[in-house]
């Protein structure tokens, strides 16, 4: 009964015995530290935070050693797939005056800040979205009337040399209509149908590989036991195409793609609370993103590449939108990740 309701709180926590092994950890803990149950039991506390402040071992060890319990703030909890800032509060469990456990507790400071931020991103991306699919009504009127008078004036032209200036003028009206389609993105709202994440990604990564040959390897690393989600596939793939596109894209010569998933339990998506959600991420190994593009590559018409249109991430965050979902992003010179984060309703 205790286990149930320790994995229902949202609190990392921890058990260590006398000699500073771990013997459990509950459903949050298994999420902060990206790691399972099984792989962890056993192992030290030594082994457990090597990458991490300091500041762990030397709690604990006064804990044990004084018998006291203690807080500590803003520690640096480090593993090698990501790093998280925590308050900690630990306290000894003893037993005939000895130690013989310790319980440890981890508090995520930077979630709420997380959840600001999403928040004002998400503003700011609406308010930039209403203003651009306001200009591309502007321009698709008059863009409309300017290929009618070129087509007119194409039959009106005798000398066949001259047709060639009005099939110009055609030819470009039509692709900046195709590009003002594109920034006014689907009004179509979602056909959810239960499906497999597993089989959009399948697709995305049979679809990419194609393209872009041997040179670049799309992997994955699944989790067989995600439940099925309410979605719209086709939308699914546009959103997740687009991104392994861009990971692609960052790759210059050989270089690796990862699809990855996993569960993820108390999720807060704009500020809703979810017991599970999906969490979908595409890693790549490329160049990475200049820290001063992170906050704005999902602006429609931002771009970082001399040949995109800046459209395909801002397409993405709107249809993963429509799905209650969001999309986030880290980067570091050799490591990007796109997280896609969609609730599972059960």
């Amino acid at each position: 009964m205790y286990k149930r309701l320790l994995d229902n709180l949202s609190t990392a926590v921890l058990l260590f015995d006398s000699t500073l092994c771990l013997r459990y950890l509950n459903t949050a803990a298994e999420i902060l530290l990206a790691d399972s149950e099984r792989q962890l039991l056993g192992i030290s506390a030594k082994e457990l935070f090597k990458l991490s402040d300091p500041a762990f071992l030397t709690n604990l060890n006064h804990c044990q050693d004084a018998a006291e319990s203690l807080i500590d703030y803003a520690l640096e909890l480090r593993r090698a797939s990501h790093s998280v800032f925590v308050n900690v509060s630990i306290a000894p469990l003893e037993s005939e005056n000895d130690v013989n456990e310790i319980l440890v507790e981890l508090l995520p400071i930077d979630n709420r800040l997380r959840i600001s931020q999403e928040e004002q991103l998400h503003a700011q991306q609406n308010a930039a979205r209403l203003m651009v699919r306001g200009l591309a009504h502007e321009i698709k009127n008059p863009l409309g009337g300017l290929r009618g008078a070129a087509q007119l004036l194409d039959l009106e032209l005798p000398n066949t040399e001259l047709k060639e200036y009005t099939e110009v003028i055609i030819a470009e009206a039509d692709r900046l209509q195709d590009l003002v389609n594109r920034m006014l993105g689907s009004n179509e709202l979602p056909n959810k149908q239960p499906l497999n994440i597993h089989e959009v990604l399948e697709r995305v990564r049979w679809l990419v590989q194609t393209e872009v040959g041997e040179n670049i390897n799309i992997r994955c690393d699944y989790d067989p036991s995600i439940p099925e989600l309410l979605g719209d596939k086709n939308q699914l793939i546009q959103a997740v195409l687009n991104i392994v596109r861009n990971a692609v894209q960052a790759i210059s010569g050989n270089g690796n793609v990862t699809l990855k998933t996993r569960i993820c339990r108390h999720s807060t998506i704009e500020r809703h609370h979810y017991k599970l959600a999906l969490r979908c991420e595409i890693i790549d190994d490329g160049v990475g993103i200049e820290p001063d593009m992170l906050n704005k590559i999902f602006y429609p018409m931002v771009t970082g590449r001399a040949e995109g249109t800046g459209l395909g991430l801002s397409i993405s965050q709107a249809l993963i939108s429509h799905h209650q979902g969001v999309i986030e992003c880290s980067s570091e010179k050799g490591r990007t990740v796109f997280a896609i984060i969609l609730p599972l309703f059960l």
